[in-house]
């Protein structure tokens, strides 16, 4: 592999690998996170970890992809400009629903994170398949967070 070649694979896997810290470290489980009722079906907590690890894997690879596939400049500075406001929605609930004790308006944000992935699924997908599928195991994950996050909001709301 040339040098040319293994530089989009570094950026891609940096940003992967720095957006999951940083969401890790807003991540907080403490005393707050354990005292909410939790549905009958949520995944137990060492499932998470594992989880987001295997989908910020096929993000990045998605990403990388993307770039590599798309047809023009223009493209492929959409695709990247898609998948870093992506990173900010997730990040950004993680911050309101852990940071903020606020999981009624992450609710919310998660509804436009879910939107980005999905925006993300159809354009990459209109110059690379295999992007858009490499994608599909995120929004399905988001999916069930997102019920997550609803039953969780049912269970213990209201937040203020």
């Amino acid at each position: 592999m040339t040098r040319a070649a293994i530089f989009p694979v570094i950026i891609a896997g940096s940003l992967a690998l720095i957006t999951a810290v940083v969401g890790g470290t807003i991540t907080v489980l403490d005393g707050w996170y354990y005292s909410l009722q939790q549905p009958e079906w949520a995944p137990p907590d060492y499932a998470f970890g594992i989880i987001w690890t295997a989908v910020f894997a096929m993000i990045a690879l998605a990403g990388l992809l993307a770039w590599q596939k798309a047809p023009t400049r223009r493209d492929a500075e959409i695709a990247i400009g898609l998948f870093a406001l992506n990173g900010f929605l997730n990040l950004g609930w993680s911050f309101v629903f852990f940071r903020m004790q606020r999981p009624d308006l992450a609710f919310y944000e998660l509804i436009l994170l879910w939107l980005s992935i999905l925006a993300l699924i159809i354009f990459c997908g209109r110059f690379s398949k295999g992007a858009a599928a490499l994608l599909l195991p995120y929004i399905i994950w988001v999916t069930i967070a997102g019920a997550l996050n609803w039953q969780i909001v049912q269970l213990n709301g209201p937040f203020v």
